[in-house]
């Protein structure tokens, strides 16, 4: 006798391991159940999967099985797989939202620590041009490349203060003189 069975199993195309169990029932009957277990799904929903009970005589079960399980065994696969690829998009999309709050993160405690370096040097410029030491001043005005957002602000305060201590010309006395 030949069977095909375990043929018509790997036909079916289903991830996972197929637990079949067949018990004796009343009046020369058959309880077959089927229950496919897919150790790759994290997913604890998987777990409500009920198993797929035929009942039946041999010969009954010889005719239909495959028609009966085919269908729902290949569902509760694909179930269990796109479970398992929902909970690993789920996993990366976690991650990818903390990365992204803790680079947002940093760049903004980045940027206030400049921010606040930008203003100290201002603010020492400042105390120093009305301490009258305008040349000192200057020097303590931060580099425009470095504060590009400030540049504008940077070189007209670069200027003010080079205004002040620029050597006067040949004829400046003279001019204020007369």
């Amino acid at each position: 006798m030949k069977a095909n069975f375990f043929n018509q199993i790997a036909q079916l195309e289903i991830t996972g391991d197929l637990q079949l169990t067949i018990s004796k029932g009343v009046e020369n009957n058959l309880v077959v159940s089927i229950l496919l277990h897919n150790e790759q799904c994290g997913d604890k929903a998987k777990q409500l999967i009920p198993p797929l009970n035929l009942r039946g005589t041999a010969e009954e079960l010889d005719e239909g099985f495959f028609e009966r399980v085919t269908h729902p065994l290949q569902s509760a696969s694909g179930l269990m797989v796109n479970m398992e690829a929902f909970m690993k998009q789920l996993e990366n999309a976690q991650k990818q939202s903390a990365m992204e709050k803790e680079k947002s993160e940093k760049e903004k405690k980045t940027k206030d620590e400049k921010d606040k370096k930008y203003q100290e040097a201002m603010t020492k410029a400042d105390e120093l041009d009305k301490e009258g030491k305008p040349r000192e001043a200057w020097m303590k005005i931060p580099n425009p490349n470095d504060y590009s957002e400030h540049a504008e602000a940077i070189n007209k305060r670069k200027k003010e203060l080079s205004d002040k201590f620029a050597s006067p010309s040949l004829f400046g006395a003279e001019q204020e003189n007369v």
